[in-house]
């Protein structure tokens, strides 16, 4: 099972996420601000799922989520590492 790690960023609203199970993708950048964006990423698509979740900026080494300035923490995390830990199965 895949296990990951998280790192504060200088934003509190922001998450770096790491993992020992891959890359998030393949090569290159994807950043997403909405739903409609992310709409044709399935990993970008699969996080906007989640109430609260403001941006999704994806490299293959990690991903930074922002999350709504209203949203805590301790309700989003739980849920965005169990988005990641999907994605990752389901390759």
């Amino acid at each position: 099972m895949a296990s990951f790690q998280t790192q504060p960023t200088p934003n509190p609203d922001s998450l770096k996420f790491t993992t020992d199970a891959g890359p998030f993708i393949n090569s290159g950048m994807e950043s997403f601000n909405s739903a409609e964006e992310a709409g044709g990423h399935a990993l970008g698509k699969r996080l906007f799922r989640l109430t609260g979740v403001a941006n999704v900026f994806i490299l293959p080494q990690f991903v930074t989520i922002t999350k709504d300035p209203t949203t805590n923490w301790d309700v989003l995390l739980p849920m965005v590492v169990d988005a990641l830990r999907k994605h990752f199965e389901s390759r």
